[in-house]
């Protein structure tokens, strides 16, 4: 008989497992670089980063609670065709065009690559053993969904909370050195230099992508109606932006400790190197070695289980398992013979379905203000397409320098976020078209 409830040892294990799923290298790199540049401003910068690095894929974690666990239910909203064509693209673009494949080569370039020689780092036979390794090991983890929790939530991510806790906690007990002045756009305005910041890690879109993972878990662990599967992914996501927001803060300050002990550095993946190497000597780069590597492998085996539990249920020719095995080996062969080029084609796909994932997720909490009509969807939507297209093609180096100048009136155009008061402008005019033309379609 199933149970009525999750015990709450059984939600914590959830909710460290989203943590671990949303925890990728990228994200241990954002913070380091942030506290270096804000300086004596790092926890204003850092405050900013954490409304949108936390606080919005909290939001999506939500979203996907109430819609049931489906991207899909959201995008629906608009047309039943663009949930399918929009979710998949998602899917696709995070998953084993960019996201998955990235896992594999960071992973080897910061915890394989700096304990090789010369030329076994010059040889390509290097990457590809690793990453055969690295993928089916992932394969090996995703093929049984059930078993997630047990081994994300109960094995991995404790031994990553260990490993991260090792590299920070000396830190704090005895600092790098003090903290510098303020960087660039840092001095001026930290708080919203940290937003933008939070913004640009796109890691909504890996809360709407992990939501399926999370809710299969809490059905998998005995909860059967929909209201308690909400209430838990809440509660699941709510232990996962917590220890985000934990990680960053404790990250962001051995940034802004870090430049009279290693110098200011080009980006955050330098100041963490810099960093463990000096607080731990030879040994740091065996524990920043270790945090990266759970860190990927979880990102890889989350994303993996996602897509192929999405496509799944799209075909009933392809079976769960059949998709992890062709994503796992698809995603090895990239980051061996094609990662650079996929990215350069990936990312601007990425740049351009972010906001329309974000305001989607936005318009979902207030949908029953404006009963969910579809014209509401479409108005926001469609200037932020226009405007998330300008910067996707900015993204892959099309010079569209004229059609920036023309558009410069725009509020945040430059900062990336232009998108946002057409959205805005884009839903009351739907609304009003809604309501005076009758145009009261729903989905």
């Amino acid at each position: 008989m199933a149970k009525s409830a999750l015990t709450a040892k059984e939600i914590l294990a959830i909710g460290l497992m989203l943590f671990a799923l949303f925890l990728g290298a990228g994200n241990m790199i954002f913070p380091p670089f942030l506290g270096q540049q804000a300086g004596d401003n790092v926890w204003l910068g850092t405050g900013g980063f954490l409304v949108t690095g936390v606080g919005l894929p909290l939001l999506g974690v939500i979203a996907i609670a109430k819609a049931g666990g489906s991207v899909e239910a959201i995008a629906g909203r608009v047309s039943p065709l663009f949930g399918l064509i929009f979710t998949a693209i998602m899917y696709l673009a995070i998953g084993p065009f960019f996201g998955i494949p990235r896992t594999g080569t960071v992973a080897y370039e910061i915890s394989v690559s700096p304990f090789l020689s010369e030329n076994l780092n010059n040889h390509p036979f290097s990457l590809f053993l690793f990453t055969v390794l690295f993928f089916a090991l992932t394969a090996w983890l995703a093929m049984n969904p059930t078993k997630l929790v047990d081994r994300i939530g109960k094995f991995l991510t404790p031994a990553l909370l260990i490993i991260l806790a090792v590299l920070v906690s000396k830190n704090f007990f005895y600092p790098m050195g003090q903290i510098q002045p303020a960087q660039a756009d840092y001095a001026s305005a930290p708080i919203f230099k940290g937003f933008i910041e939070g913004y640009l890690t796109m890691d909504t879109i890996a809360a709407l992508i992990f939501g399926i993972v999370v809710i299969s878990a809490i059905k998998q662990k005995g909860a059967t109606t929909e209201k308690e599967i909400a209430k838990v992914c809440i509660q699941a996501g709510i232990i996962a932006a917590a220890g985000l927001a934990l990680v960053y803060v404790s990250l962001a300050f051995i940034g802004a400790t870090s430049p009279e002990a290693i110098g200011m550095k080009a980006n955050g993946g330098a100041i963490l190197s810099g960093a463990a190497t000096y607080l731990y000597g030879s040994a740091g780069k065996i524990i920043l070695g270790l945090a990266i590597l759970f860190a990927c492998i979880t990102t890889s085996v989350g994303l993996v289980s996602a897509t192929a539990q999405y496509f799944s249920r799209l075909s009933s020719k392809l079976s769960y398992s059949a998709l992890v095995i062709i994503l796992s080996a698809f995603s090895m062969i990239v980051a061996n013979a094609g990662l650079t080029k996929l990215i350069a084609v990936s990312l601007p796909v990425l740049v351009i379905i972010y906001p329309l994932a974000i305001v989607l997720l936005l318009l979902s909490f207030i949908d029953p203000l404006f009963k969910g009509y579809s014209a509401v969807y479409i108005g926001a939507l469609v200037p932020t397409a226009m405007i998330s297209l300008l910067d996707g093609l900015k993204t892959a180096g099309w010079n569209v320098q004229i059609l920036t100048d023309q558009l410069q009136f725009i509020p945040f155009l430059s900062l990336g976020i232009g998108w946002l008061a057409p959205a805005l402008i884009g839903a009351l005019t739907g609304f009003i078209l809604a309501n005076t033309l009758g145009w009261k379609t729903t989905y």
